[in-house]
């Protein structure tokens, strides 16, 4: 069915003249006929009958009325979902507990008026190819793992270096500790199953590795962050890294231990990366909000992988 014969019968059926509604649309009397016809063709039933005054509603008329009002608001539904700067912003955080996550909750604080999908993809390959096709506005990540530079028509900045944190349970040798130094790492094992090969955080975690002599097991699957925390809690013998940022819940009893690292403070760099052609207003509104509530990167006393993008 042809909306501009439906917009075409709404005028007709509210104007109550084919002249009247043929002004209104700027089109002819004679377009205005054909189109009515057209219409009444495709439904089979005669939708307006001739009088002195105009054009009166049939009663299969008057019966398809209220849902061609209802086409034309879904038409226009469906226009404004994509129009650059009616849909909403959408933007991907690697998951809803992490600091990205957090920095868009804070983003959505700041402005309730703009309207945001957030979407959680899975390696930066997925998000930059999202990016690229339009799927996405912008993406947080890690930027970028060794050999694999962003396209040229992808931006990046980095809005936040993320310290790490060591969580223990409480009977770990480490549990009383106020702070441990890398050093200190050496020779525990750290368990984190949700390394995967080819992934930028794990490119970070084979550095961090190698530079300072740590061992880190992902070994087993990897059943989310309440089995972990489960398994850290009654395993004396293994600790895993977090994000200052993260933030994550555990039952009382767990009795788990969040402890800062230092000498240096590890901290993973997060970037917001976008289209450089992207036009959605409310994607300045983000990287502005971000400029200005976020911490500055590169502070003295931390590591991060030699292979980050600067800011």
């Amino acid at each position: 069915m042809d909306l501009e014969t439906v917009r075409t019968f709404v005028a007709v059926a509210e104007a109550g003249q084919f002249q009247e509604a043929a002004a209104e649309l700027a089109v002819t009397q004679q377009a205005v006929s054909k189109r009515i016809a057209a219409l009444e063709r495709d439904l089979g039933v005669r939708l307006f009958t001739r009088t002195p005054r105009g054009a009166e509603l049939t009663i299969d008329g008057q019966a398809f009325l209220p849902h061609a009002h209802e086409l034309l608001r879904v038409a226009e539904r469906a226009v404004t979902s994509v129009r650059t700067g009616h849909r909403p912003l959408r933007v991907d955080v690697i998951a809803s507990r992490s600091a990205q996550s957090g920095l868009m909750r804070g983003f959505h604080r700041a402005h309730p008026e703009i309207d945001l999908d957030v979407v959680m993809l899975f390696d930066i390959e997925t998000a930059v190819a999202a990016i690229r096709s339009g799927a996405i506005d912008a993406s947080f990540r890690a930027v970028a793992a060794p050999g694999r530079p962003l396209p040229a028509d992808i931006e990046s900045v980095r809005v936040l270096d993320e310290p790490l944190q060591l969580l223990t349970g409480p009977a770990h040798a480490l549990a009383r500790a106020r702070s441990v130094t890398l050093a200190q790492l050496t020779g525990h094992r750290i368990w984190m199953p949700g390394i995967v090969p080819g992934t930028e955080w794990t490119a970070y975690y084979d550095d961090l590795v190698a530079e300072f002599g740590l061992t880190i097991e992902a070994t087993g699957p990897n059943f989310g962050s309440d089995a972990l925390l489960d398994t850290i809690a009654d395993t004396p013998a293994l600790a895993t890294f977090m994000g200052e940022h993260s933030r994550l819940i555990w039952p009382a009893g767990h009795g788990l231990r969040r402890i800062p690292v230092t000498d240096p403070t590890p901290v993973y760099p997060h970037s917001l990366l976008w289209h450089r052609d992207n036009p959605h207003p409310a994607l300045t509104t983000l990287r502005a909000h971000l400029a200005a509530t976020t911490a500055r990167p590169n502070a003295a006393g931390t590591w991060m992988p030699r292979w980050v993008i600067p800011r």
